[in-house]
């Protein structure tokens, strides 16, 4: 680590203090899409992100899982894996892992405290001063690159694409998911523009897989690996699968690629959406194992796609009351809940508590949800860019009254107060939903499982 130039003057005496340091300028500098600040602390960095082996996954909806299940399968084959994702969902810690182990205090303490001095000097420059998300990324290739070594890193976007400051690497494969309608007001008001953001991540000759559909903006997509002569692997074209078996926390499939075929492949997170995400992460360690002699056994495959866990996604945190989290926040996330909801649960009411952000889809999340839902109990996410409360309200009557359907509708801004009425409304045949931001998703999980406040964030 000697490479780096160590600073003691000014230096941060605990790692909470260097969080503090590094999550206090969302609020100040917020998101500041580019390159070039990290291209910069790269190179003053001695460029670590050349010393790895980089997954990079973008997309709307089902990142989080698919890296979650490419994260898994390389472990159960015996390779160290770095993981980068966002947002956390309880520590800020959580979003840098080795092997499913966040990076520890001391190291993050050491590294931040090495960074600072060129984080300062990037500020003085024209540039201007590097965001938390930047610094974050900056100090999980450092972390990788300098002190754990991982065979792979899983490689999470945090928006977009093309301008994200993950996008600073040369990834060995690259994954887009789908493309959906969120974050539009940064990156751009149409599928088109938005499959745009996220092709940005491919990159010359580097293999691309994904599940983006004709109607996603697919062309984009193809257009882009086109010209960058980056093989593509697109779901119902290059590979595909068929559900053979689904039961609650058990799924099976089969999966058929341009290599081979697989049968009866299993896994244990529910709803269609998670076969589609978990046959992109099979056709990507296919694309592993064909190129970069990657050693996948099928024994070793199967054990990491059942042992996949992926905290507030359709996850059932309670049982009595059974409360199911999931952290769908935009249309498509909606209409994937609504089907899960309608073919993997039973349930005699649905009492349904949610809480967005002010910049999300609203319209389009409740068209797929108020069909199912007998409660609705609307609250705010502890976060500075919380959506109002009653202005959802006053939607969802709106909407309601299209749909000529009468529901009660409950307006509580305390989140914790909105979930005792939520759990006092769940009799023992109904089923409690919380959705909406992972902002609240993440508050929630550690209250109901820990009884204490998240740090969560970006």
């Amino acid at each position: 680590m000697n490479d780096i130039k160590d600073n003691r003057s000014a230096e941060f005496q605990t790692a909470q203090e260097a969080i503090a340091w590094i999550v206090g300028r969302m609020e100040k500098l917020g998101i500041k899409p580019g390159l070039q600040r990290m291209q910069l602390l790269m190179e003053k960095l001695g460029h670590p992100e050349r010393r790895l082996k980089f997954i990079h996954v973008a997309g709307t909806n089902g990142k989080g899982s698919t890296c979650a299940y490419l994260s898994s399968v390389l472990q159960a084959c015996g390779y160290d894996v770095g993981t980068f994702t966002s947002p956390y969902l309880e520590k800020y810690t959580n979003r840098m892992q080795v092997n499913g182990v966040d990076i520890e205090d001391e190291v993050l303490l050491r590294l931040v405290n090495q960074m600072k001095p060129i984080v300062d000097e990037i500020a003085e420059t024209e540039l201007g001063a590097p965001s938390m998300f930047e610094i974050s990324t900056a100090l999980a290739i450092l972390f990788f690159g300098k002190v754990a070594y991982p065979d792979y890193v899983v490689w999470e976007t945090g928006l977009g694409g093309r301008l994200d400051s993950t996008n600073i690497v040369n990834p060995v494969v690259t994954v887009i998911t789908n493309v959906g309608h969120d974050h539009m007001d940064i990156l751009g008001d149409t599928l088109e523009l938005v499959a745009a953001e996220k092709a940005g991540i491919i990159k010359a000759g580097v293999p691309v897989i994904t599940a983006v559909s004709l109607d996603q903006g697919w062309h984009v997509i193809e257009q882009t690996a086109k010209a960058k002569k980056a093989t593509l692997y697109s779901l119902g074209q290059q590979f595909n699968y068929a559900n053979t078996t689904s039961k609650l926390d058990q799924q099976t499939f089969d999966f058929s690629g341009p290599f081979r075929s697989i049968e009866g492949v299993p896994i244990t997170l529910n709803g269609e959406h998670q076969l589609t995400n978990a046959a992109v992460a099979v056709m990507t360690l296919e694309v592993l194992r064909q190129y970069y002699a990657c050693i996948v056994d099928d024994e070793d495959l199967f054990k990491g796609l059942k042992e996949t866990r992926w905290p507030g996604r359709l996850e059932m945190i309670s049982q009595e009351p059974r409360i199911l989290l999931d952290g769908a926040h935009n249309p498509e996330g909606a209409e994937t809940l609504a089907a899960a909801l309608q073919s993997v649960y039973s349930y005699r009411k649905l009492h349904l508590m949610m809480g967005m952000l002010s910049t999300k889809n609203h319209t389009g999340y409740l068209r797929h949800i108020l069909p199912l839902v007998d409660t609705l109990i609307l609250t705010e996410p502890d976060f500075h860019k919380k959506g109002d409360a009653s202005k959802l309200a006053e939607l969802a009557s709106e909407l309601l009254r299209e749909m000529n359907r009468t529901v009660e509708i409950v307006v509580e801004r305390d989140w914790k107060r909105a979930l005792e009425v939520l759990t006092s409304r769940t009799e023992q045949d109904d089923l409690a939903v919380v959705s909406g931001t992972l902002y609240l998703i993440s508050d929630v999980r550690s209250w109901i499982t820990y009884q204490t406040d998240s740090e969560k964030g970006w």
